[in-house]
This record gives C-alpha cells, sequence and structure tokens, in this order.
C-alpha cells in the first residue's frame, strides 16, 4: 500500500506542475495552494484568475464529495474494489484531460474543462486516500509531513519515527513535479497529462486485495 500511496504522491508532483505552470496558475491537487492563489487573484496580483481558481476548486470539491458517497455505497476503500475503482477514475479522467489537449489545446474555455476534469480526479483521489487513513502518505500535501520530519527528528530529542517514509514522500512529490515542469515548460502539457494517467493506472497493479 505504501509504494501505491508513493507513486500516487510522484503522480500529485506532475499534475500540479502541469495545472500551476500550463492552466493559468491554478491547482488541482493542493486546494491549499489553491485557496492562497484565490487570495491572491482577489487582492489585484497579476497571473492569477479567480475564475480558474474557483473552477478548480469547486471540481475537487465535487470529486471529493462524490467519493465520499460512494465509499458510503459501497464501504471503505480498504484495499478492495472502490480505492481500486477510484484510482481508474482517476486515470480515466486525466487522460480524458489529456485528449481535450490534444483536440483544441488548453486556451480559453477549454482551459476551464481541462482544469475542471483533472481536479475532479484529485478530489476522488484525495476523497479516497483520506479514508485509508495512512500516516504521512496523504499523496498530495506535504506540511505535515515536513512538520513530522522536522518536530520528531533526533535533533528535536525524538527517534524520528517514519523518516524513510517521510522522506520518499518528499523526494517522489519532487521527481514528479521535475518532469512535469519540463515538459509543459516545453509545450507538452497534453503529453503530461497523458503521464500522469499512465502512472495511476499502473500504480493499481500495486494493489494487492
Amino acid at each position: 500500500m505504501a509504494v501505491a500511496l508513493l507513486a500516487l504522491t510522484l503522480v500529485s508532483g506532475l499534475i500540479d506542475a502541469v495545472s500551476y505552470l500550463g492552466l493559468g496558475h491554478v491547482f488541482t491537487a493542493n486546494m491549499t495552494g489553491n485557496v492562497v492563489v484565490i487570495a491572491f487573484a482577489l487582492a489585484g496580483a497579476p497571473g492569477f484568475s479567480i475564475v480558474g481558481s474557483l473552477t478548480s476548486l469547486a471540481a475537487f470539491l465535487l470529486g471529493a464529495t462524490l467519493a465520499g458517497r460512494l465509499m458510503r455505497r459501497y464501504g471503505p476503500p480498504g484495499r478492495g474494489r472502490w480505492l481500486r475503482t477510484a484510482l481508474i477514475t482517476e486515470a480515466a479522467l486525466n487522460g480524458v484531460a489529456a485528449l481535450v489537449v490534444f483536440a483544441w489545446s488548453a486556451n480559453g474555455s477549454v482551459q476551464y474543462a481541462v482544469i475542471a476534469l483533472v481536479a475532479i480526479a484529485m478530489g476522488i483521489r484525495n476523497g479516497t486516500v483520506r479514508d485509508l487513513g495512512v500516516p504521512d502518505l496523504t499523496t498530495t500535501v506535504l506540511t505535515l509531513t515536513l512538520t513530522g520530519l522536522a518536530a520528531e527528528s533526533r535533533l528535536a530529542g525524538a527517534n524520528s519515527p517514519r523518516q524513510r517514509r517521510r522522506i520518499l514522500a518528499v523526494a517522489t512529490m519532487l521527481a514528479g513535479a521535475l518532469p512535469g515542469a519540463v515538459l509543459v515548460l516545453h509545450g507538452q502539457i497534453a503529453w503530461a497529462l497523458v503521464a500522469g494517467a499512465a502512472l495511476t493506472g499502473a500504480t493499481v497493479l500495486l494493489l494487492r486485495e
């Protein structure tokens, strides 16, 4: 399970690189950053879109709501059918977003459609992973992971529990964001989304009953 969640953390880095650098400075995985971006836009800071950020936030909440409803219908995700279904749905939505970009590029109203598709996917995933409750592996947020790494370190007088897992979570996020940024900066947003979809789909194979 931990290996699968680390793989999803890598995907989150890639996806947020795509959304922030290629879709108008919005986040689709990290909603903490997205809320701050909305504040920047409201303050009139250049380069930030209220519409784009609100689209992402609303779509993410829709995805998380869908995850919650389905979990209550089919039971907790655990290592069973719903977890696999959630990841396959995420991969499919990212794949559709990639097809949209291939067909029409990510400009104008199409950009908002791409943001919505990806944010719904990430909402579904976050709603599912949250219920798993695996410490330090939320797959999208590193703040508490980094806090634990420092506050429970030997330097702080503790015994550094889960240090390896925490370091790997940070490393995999970086490992996803770097190639995502490179692809976007070279005009390959669609292929970055394809990579995200493929990696998420492959992660299903890491899950065991």
